[in-house]
């Protein structure tokens, strides 16, 4: 899943970063609501975290822009702003969430699944397909009971493809979702983490549509 983080505060940017990344996220961070703004225009994300006191655009401006065009990726607000009236105002501006700093990294990274879940229309926190059963919030995945360990972005790429279970995902939206600014994978990386997933899960899990992308089927 990729993250897009907003945040002005070198200190605590930074560690939401390392804290996200480690939690198997691609995290791409900036500084400024301007920057924000024109990266929503041109790049795809899953989740937008938002700080509202930003430099040259703020953060209540960034989120009506991104709601005035349409864009329907979950956004929670991050901010040091804890009074009643600023938090009904970022939700009624289409927030999806609202959470005040000092944050605990754990419930961040709860609440972003519990977010991810809720715009996907589904409520059971695990994703089940026939014997394979994924746990987001454990990074955890079995298949008939047994353990099967994946990479980071082996079990990446298996939650996207099973949360878009029966649409037809392309290799833009699949590396997009991989892959953040500072990454630049190989050409054939994806292919590779296809390969690894069948070898580990089965070859009949996720078929090809030459020219088109990959799925799972429903």
């Amino acid at each position: 899943m990729r993250i897009l983080l907003v945040e002005d505060d070198p200190e605590l940017g930074d560690g939401l970063t390392i804290g996200l990344r480690q939690a198997g996220f691609a995290v791409d961070w900036l500084r400024d609501g301007h920057s924000a703004d024109q990266a929503l225009q041109t790049e795809i994300f899953d989740f937008v975290v938002l700080d509202l006191g930003l430099p040259r655009l703020t953060g209540m401006e960034v989120l009506h822009r991104a709601r005035s065009r349409g864009l329907a990726v979950p956004i929670l607000i991050l901010t040091a702003r804890d009074a009643t009236g600023d938090k009904v105002s970022g939700l009624d501006a289409g927030a999806d969430d609202y959470l005040v700093k000092p944050i605990d990294l754990d419930e961040l990274t709860a609440r972003i699944r519990a977010l991810t879940r809720r715009s996907a229309g589904r409520a059971a926190p695990l994703l089940i397909h026939g014997d394979l059963a994924v746990d987001p919030a454990a990074h955890r995945v079995t298949q008939a009971g047994q353990a099967v360990e994946l990479s980071s972005r082996e079990f990446s790429l298996l939650q996207m493809l099973l949360e878009n279970a029966g649409r037809v995902l392309t290799r833009t939206q699949l590396e997009q979702s991989l892959y953040g600014w500072r990454d630049e994978p190989d050409s054939n990386a994806l292919e590779v983490h296809i390969h690894h997933l069948r070898k580990k899960l089965g070859s009949d899990l996720i078929r090809t549509l030459r020219g088109v992308g990959y799925t799972i089927g429903k």
